[in-house]
């Protein structure tokens, strides 16, 4: 693969379809070519690089950008690793980067070498164009973000803290994509996420030898269960940063759209607008609740033997502020008295710091007047709880104009994942402009 630094910053396209070319699926990751791709275009620019691994085979990168030190370093951050392409039928094939229809075509064009291109082409083209920085901009590329991040973000917090010392705000996935409503564009970004919180569910009953009939035994209860969750949801919750994105968006709608998005923030009538809205309500639904899916079940040996114990896996996800106490109390109100235990719990902070939204929103309405950013909770989790453990605020802003008919969260993950061509250089010119000004007021 040729590397041609000259030109690479001005073109976040062909970055891109070069990242997306190496297979980072995690597991098992195998992200040290696509690492050490990035590593030499930034050495070949002049940047200074450290390479940081819990085990060899898997470094991240971390490179820094020297400012006036008149403000705190900015942190800009993305992994290159991806989720599975497995059992998928693709149009194109995932790991070519093709561009057709006006689109870059591949596994992490959204989630997220897009915006790692994007981050990196503001990075060097920073360098080449000797930016007056406000302080310093750190880049940090890491690894395993799709597999809980131990090979990556939370092992450079645990072990190298030091080199992200005096760090208050950070960019990050996933935010500043466009969002119509009616005939008006949003632009949320994101300034809170939920926690991931996966918990086990056992149920237990008469085994036996699979010829004979039984009724209520484990796999009875095994249907009942999911037969729960599917037909509930749990309680609905408002936090802060719920009301104000539905908030400001509802003031900029029309009656009676206004009205009925406002009735989100009723919790007496927060399920039922939900229904009311169809698939538009899917946007909201995560945001005013702690959810829940089963996703794995385990259970059985045998054809012909009747299993005692089931256990299921469930993925479970808390707004902020919230435990997992608090959603196992839940869930024991919806599925009864089954045993559940907790897996995992990374946790987040309860309430963003919004010190830097107004300077990114700022520059969103500059690059496109029409748009309107909101505050965004993610419903899904990032690095970005890692680095709040130091302190540091994230902000998922990778700007993108979307059209109107592209569906952003059902192509991450999924078949056919692909970004526009012009959504690539609308995010680097946003981001390169958040170079110019973080930290002036």
């Amino acid at each position: 693969m040729s590397i041609n630094q000259a030109a690479i910053h001005q073109n976040p396209v062909e970055l891109l379809q070069n990242l997306i070319r190496f297979d980072t699926t995690n597991p098992p990751g195998n992200e040290e070519k696509c690492i050490r791709y990035i590593n030499n275009l930034l050495n070949e620019a002049g940047f200074e690089t450290t390479l940081l691994a819990r085990v060899s085979e898997r470094p991240n990168l971390i490179s820094r950008l020297k400012g006036h030190g008149n403000a705190p370093p900015l942190l800009l951050y993305g992994h290159v690793d991806v989720v599975t392409t497995a059992n998928q039928t693709w149009k194109h094939p995932p790991f070519e980067g093709k561009i057709v229809d006006g689109y870059v075509w591949g596994r992490g064009a959204l989630d997220m070498k897009g915006g790692v291109a994007m981050m990196l082409a503001a990075f060097l083209r920073a360098k080449a164009e000797n930016l007056t920085l406000p302080g310093d901009v750190v880049l940090a590329i890491v690894v395993d973000e799709e597999a809980l991040g131990d090979y990556g973000a939370k092992y450079l917090v645990e072990n190298h803290a030091a080199l992200f010392e005096g760090i208050r705000y950070a960019l990050g996935e996933f935010g500043g994509f466009s969002l119509h409503i009616g005939n008006q564009r949003f632009y949320p970004i994101m300034v809170a996420e939920k926690q991931a919180c996966w918990m086990k569910a056992t149920v237990r009953g008469p085994g036996g030898h699979g010829s004979l009939p039984l009724r209520g035994g484990a796999m009875a209860k095994l249907g009942n269960l999911l037969q729960q969750l599917d037909q509930h949801s749990l309680p609905v919750h408002i936090t802060p940063v719920a009301r104000q994105m539905i908030g400001t968006m509802a003031s900029a709608l029309p009656f009676p759209s206004n009205l009925v998005l406002r009735q989100l923030l009723n919790p007496r009538l927060t399920d039922t607008v939900l229904k009311l809205l169809g698939t538009k309500g899917q946007v909201f639904d995560p945001l005013l609740h702690n959810t829940v899916n089963a996703t794995v079940v385990n259970g059985g040996e045998k054809i012909n033997v009747i299993p005692n114990e089931i256990a299921i896996e469930l993925d479970g996800r808390l707004l902020p502020g919230y435990s997992p106490n608090d959603i196992m109390a839940e869930l024991h109100q919806i599925v009864g008295e089954v045993e559940i235990e907790l897996i995992r719990h990374d946790s987040g902070p309860a309430e963003p710091d919004m010190g830097l939204f107004d300077t990114l929103a700022d520059i969103l309405r500059e690059v496109d007047p029409s748009g309107l950013p909101v505050p965004l909770m993610l419903p899904a989790a990032t690095d970005s709880r890692f680095f709040s453990r130091l302190g540091i605020q994230t902000y998922g802003f990778l700007p993108m104009t979307l059209p109107e008919e592209m569906n952003f969260s059902q192509l991450i993950h999924s078949a056919d994942e692909r970004i526009p061509v012009e959504a690539l250089n609308f995010g680097t010119n946003a981001i390169y402009k958040i170079l110019q000004r973080f930290g002036n007021k």
